[in-house]
């Protein structure tokens, strides 16, 4: 039997309205708020939900004053601000962990974060889960890192992709097709 997480990567203020606003960050932001708030049998074959967070303190040069959006960005996500705090639509009470990522250097992938000291792919794995679902922001960047990494990990990964926003829709189809590829289910 399969044991499923749903992980919402990155669903913060600073990516659907602040500093690096994704074009559909309030769209999904709110899609997922109702996702979860919804009692369809889809959301029931979660055994968790859990959530990544950007997490910034010092991450060097992934803050630029002339970023390129590709490796380099404006300052987003600092630590213990607002726009570093999960989208107001989305009912944090039923995320059962937050994995903050990147406070000294750029992390991409939520496999990079933590939750009280315990890497994702260790507590997916203390909880028997082996399948996941992924959605979130952005799918160019984080989801795209987060789903090769679930793969890499031996994790079965479906990416939710009407419930993903992308920086760029072309650099979002290609992170599709790259994580299909790869392995991932697109649903």
């Amino acid at each position: 039997m399969t044991t499923r997480a749903l992980i919402i990567v990155d669903v913060q203020n600073d990516f659907c309205t602040g500093s690096l606003a994704t074009e559909r960050g309030p769209e999904v932001a709110a899609l997922i708020g109702s996702f979860l708030g919804s009692e369809t049998a889809d959301l029931n074959e979660y055994t968790h939900v859990v959530a990544t967070q950007d997490w910034h303190i010092d991450p060097g040069s992934h803050f630029s004053v002339h970023p390129d959006f590709i490796d380099s960005w404006p300052v987003h996500c600092k630590a213990d601000t607002e726009g570093a705090a999960i989208h107001s639509a989305i009912d944090t009470s039923k995320i059962v962990a937050f994995f903050r990522k990147g406070e000294y250097e750029a992390a991409y992938s939520g496999f990079e974060g933590k939750s009280e000291g315990v890497l994702l792919a260790d507590w997916l794995r203390e909880k028997n889960v082996d399948a996941i679902d992924i959605c979130g922001i952005a799918t160019d960047h984080c989801v795209r890192a987060t789903a090769l990494d679930g793969i890499k990990e031996g994790f079965q990964v479906r990416v939710l992709t009407g419930m993903c926003a992308a920086v760029d829709n072309k650099r979002g189809d290609q992170a599709l097709n790259e994580v299909h590829a790869a392995g991932a289910e697109l649903i």
